[in-house]
């Protein structure tokens, strides 16, 4: 994509949608770490479906440490890698108690230092929570990237870096929100749904689905 064309292709998002938001539900930044850790390979659908009854209880590490692994862990446990995000979650909790007053830290370097905590998971924290500039790279926006030529790359960091220098202002804030999403619902990996994409004059993928398959 040309400069013009990623300033429209992001005019276009954002005139559709001005003020996206992560679909995870929580109350305070605390949660939002912990919803956000408990959703890798998860839906947040299903995340937030374990999520609802946890988050009436707990607000923050502290109360998490007095819940027990047990009690998390039998919330939890209709996610996929339960007993291991247990541990991180429990693990996480204590660290921010120890080293960080119970408060989460506002810094990438901070942020991956606590378990279950990875670079994608810090970039969604400082952009939902802090307002910073980040692009937290999933498999839907690592396809959008390269199906699109927005952003192409083979890893969540190439396509990363390539996003921090190719998004253009006043776009960046809400960039990887609008990517996820038009990645969740129209540009889907097993069938694109190009036939209803306003961005599709803007993408370079050769292998477009012009016609809505029959039986949809």
């Amino acid at each position: 994509m040309t400069k013009d064309q990623i300033f429209e292709f992001f005019r276009r998002m954002a005139e559709h949608n001005p003020e996206p938001e992560t679909e995870l539900e929580y109350s305070n930044c605390y949660q939002l770490v912990v919803a956000v850790a408990l959703s890798a390979q998860a839906t947040d659908v299903g995340v937030n479906k374990a999520t609802r009854s946890l988050f009436a209880k707990v607000e923050t590490p502290q109360q998490m440490l007095d819940l027990g692994i047990e009690e998390l862990t039998r919330h939890i446990k209709t996610i996929g890698l339960f007993n291991s995000k247990a541990k991180n979650v429990m693990a996480l909790s204590q660290l921010l108690v120890d080293e960080y007053g119970g408060d989460v830290p506002d810094t990438r370097e901070d942020l991956v230092r606590l378990p279950g905590v990875g670079r994608k998971t810090a970039n969604v924290v400082l952009n939902c929570w802090f307002k910073q500039e980040t692009f937290a790279v999933d498999t839907h926006i690592l396809r959008v990237g390269n199906r699109t030529g927005l952003a192409k790359g083979k890893t969540p960091e190439q396509v990363e870096a390539k996003l921090e220098k190719r998004v253009p202002q006043p776009f960046r804030l809400h960039a990887h929100h609008w990517l996820i999403l038009h990645g969740r619902y129209v540009c889907k990996a097993r069938t694109p749904e190009c036939w209803r994409c306003d961005l599709v004059d803007l993408c370079s993928f050769r292998k477009k689905v012009l016609e809505k398959p029959k039986g949809r």
